[in-house]
């Protein structure tokens, strides 16, 4: 069984391995030495916030791309178009807005985790409310992410899905529980190296077996429609307006609209994201730092969108070579099957350092910052602290592990993850903007609120996944915000006291 895992049907060589294990050596290494002298939380959640700004910037791009980016972006791209990219214009003018201010309001208040804002803002309830809704769709989420790596590698080194999960899931205790932050934000910078070497590897490989080199992809792909990037949709005097507005999210508008909040959404209510914004020195550093992401993020994302063209081009010109079973395994299958030793070695060690970069310094450090301080033990010493987070590192590794191998048997995956964050992150981004753009106070109607949206966007997830009633995955960030704020804003100042400053 053992040498069933390692062998199986994979094309490695020793120079792939070789590559790999380098690879995975420097990043543990990274994290180690950069993880040293943990002696606080404040150390362990946020690095003495003592992080550059540059640092802190690819470590938000390696966290914001993940596997799901390196596997399933390119085959969306070969299965559909760039329709992805709309996405992406909405999400650049969102983290204006995370500059402007999220970032001002967590720094005022000396925010160890996000959801401390909401304690001050508007009580204790909302903070835990908050909190427990970031630890369901970041378990979830991640859980999808590391599915996605999980079945890329076990493809590439032929290896079980189980103890491929149990690999990832056990690096990412060891570092993480050992350096935190530190170990976190400069074991990214190299992830981030890597995606761009091996991103970069790829298309010029891609150049030399399609006809016609990289022009000849672009042609290629875009005579099948495969460099589409928006989707008109039809005209309002068509019959079928209407429906198509409620059902297809890829919808220029929907899109980039749902871009904008959904990352608002995903990057200034998610502490996973925003933990990286707070390892800086001061709020105009962090600020800084936010205006930089979408420029490096972009960046990665073309390269992973000219890849999917470029597989689209080479499987259309070689039509008798065979495609894998589930198309979602495009790029691995490419890889493994097509490429040379070295460039297929770079590949692995992406995917499987984008699927290391796990959750678990941000769950952790809600955990112990939002619930187990203010709820189970008070007033312990540093020491206290630290062990419970180290302890907490391996306990959500665990979970995460064992939602991956259930996620396994899903399909869409770019899209699942998308899904599973737009049941509550509505409800998360329009608590925040309500305490953010209103000076409305109310804390028992927020949680009604945040759950009852939260419910609502589950029950129309649920239909729309069986075909009952079919929703755009796009709505549900839209309406989890808007009904969250505008029932806090109504309901708050009617049926609760103002809170005291």
């Amino acid at each position: 069984m053992i040498e069933k895992w390692f062998l199986g049907f994979s094309n490695l060589t020793m120079v792939d391995y070789s590559v790999l294990f380098a690879s995975l050596a420097i990043m543990i290494l990274i994290g180690f030495y950069a993880g040293r002298k943990e002696d606080s939380t404040h150390d362990f959640f946020l690095g003495g916030r003592g992080i550059p700004r540059w640092a802190a910037t690819l470590s938000f791009v390696a966290t914001e791309i993940s596997a799901v980016t390196i596997i399933a972006v390119p085959a969306t791209a070969y299965k559909e178009n760039w329709a992805y990219l709309q996405l992406f214009i909405g999400s650049f003018a969102s983290r204006f807005v995370l500059a402007a201010i999220f970032i001002p309001a967590f720094y005022q208040y000396n925010c160890t985790t996000i959801y401390e804002y909401l304690k001050h803002r508007f009580g204790a309830a909302t903070q835990y409310t908050a909190t427990c809704f970031f630890f369901v769709t970041r378990l979830l989420g991640s859980g999808v992410r590391l599915t996605v790596a999980s079945l890329a590698v076990s493809l590439l080194l032929g290896w079980d899905l189980r103890p491929t999960i149990f690999l990832f899931v056990l690096i990412g205790i060891l570092y993480i529980g050992y350096g935190g932050i530190k170990a976190i934000v400069w074991t990214n910078v190299w992830q981030t190296t890597t995606f761009l070497i091996g991103g970069i590897g790829t298309i010029w490989f891609l150049s030399t077996v399609v006809d016609g080199g990289l022009i000849g992809i672009f042609k290629t792909a875009a005579h099948a429609g495969k460099l589409t990037v928006f989707d008109w949709g039809p005209s309002i005097r068509e019959p079928g307006f209407w429906t198509a507005i409620r059902t297809n999210p890829n919808i220029w508008w929907l899109a980039i609209l749902n871009g904008f909040f959904g990352s608002m959404a995903a990057y200034g209510t998610d502490h996973e994201l925003m933990q990286r914004l707070l390892t800086v020195e001061t709020r105009k550093k962090s600020q800084q730092a936010t205006l930089a992401t979408p420029l490096a993020g972009f960046g990665v994302m073309i390269l992973f969108l000219i890849i999917g063209a470029g597989l689209y081009a080479f499987y259309s010109q070689h039509p008798s070579i065979p495609l894998p079973q589930k198309l979602d395994d495009i790029y691995p299958f490419f890889a493994n099957t097509q490429m040379p030793g070295l460039l297929r070695g770079i590949i692995l060690s992406m995917v499987i350092m984008a699927s290391i970069d796990s959750p678990l310094g941000s769950l952790t450090a809600s955990f112990v910052t939002d619930i187990y301080k203010p709820l189970i033990q008070k007033n312990r010493d540093e020491r206290h602290y630290l062990r419970v987070s180290r302890m907490m590192v391996v306990v959500f590794g665990v979970i995460l592990g064992l939602l991956a191998y259930m996620f396994s048997y899903l399909e869409g995956f770019l899209w699942w993850a998308f899904k599973i964050g737009g049941v509550t992150f509505g409800s998360l981004l329009g608590v925040f903007l309500l305490g953010f753009l209103t000076k409305k106070h109310s804390n028992i109607v927020n949680i009604f609120s945040m759950i009852f949206w939260a419910v609502v966007n589950a029950v129309l997830l649920i239909l729309t996944e069986k075909k009952i009633f079919v929703v755009g995955w796009t709505w549900l960030i839209l309406l989890g915000t808007f009904g969250t704020f505008m029932t806090g804003y109504l309901l708050g100042p009617l049926l609760e006291k103002p809170k005291k400053e």
